[in-house]
């Protein structure tokens, strides 16, 4: 039961710093003041251009955001029907580590890559659920 919480532990955290890169990103590319002012003059119309690499990673933050409520439900739906916990323990490694690989893939930019290990972070999602019934 340790190893499931560690790991909705990383996963929650893994969500909540993927906006570090972009936003960093953001506040070089716009400057520390108009940063901190909200938003440039003009801002969405006229918004400086961001580095590509920061604009996947807002996606892939957002990938993440979209994803973790499915997660969650599943992982402590498992919990409470008292599913094989260590099934449960190793699939939701394979999600964490499939959803540092996803970022960090698609960050990167590598190809051909970051649908695969998306998906099988989806999997890992659907086995979860699956150990349940």
């Amino acid at each position: 039961m340790q190893q499931i919480y560690t790991y909705l532990l990383l996963s929650g955290a893994l969500t909540l710093l993927l906006w570090t890169p972009y936003i960093l990103a953001r506040a070089a590319v716009w400057g520390i003041p108009t940063f901190l002012n909200n938003y440039p003059e003009g801002y969405p119309q006229q918004a400086p251009q961001q580095p590509l690499w920061a604009e996947r990673a807002q996606r892939a933050h957002l990938n993440m955001v979209e994803t973790m409520p499915a997660f969650i439900a599943v992982v402590f739906a498992a919990i409470g029907l008292q599913a094989n916990i260590a099934e449960v323990a190793m699939w939701i490694s394979v999600f964490f580590w499939a959803r540092l690989g996803h970022a960090a893939v698609y960050i990167l930019g590598i190809p051909y890559l970051r649908t695969p290990v998306y998906l099988l972070s989806w999997f890992a999602i659907l086995a979860i659920a699956a150990s349940c019934l």
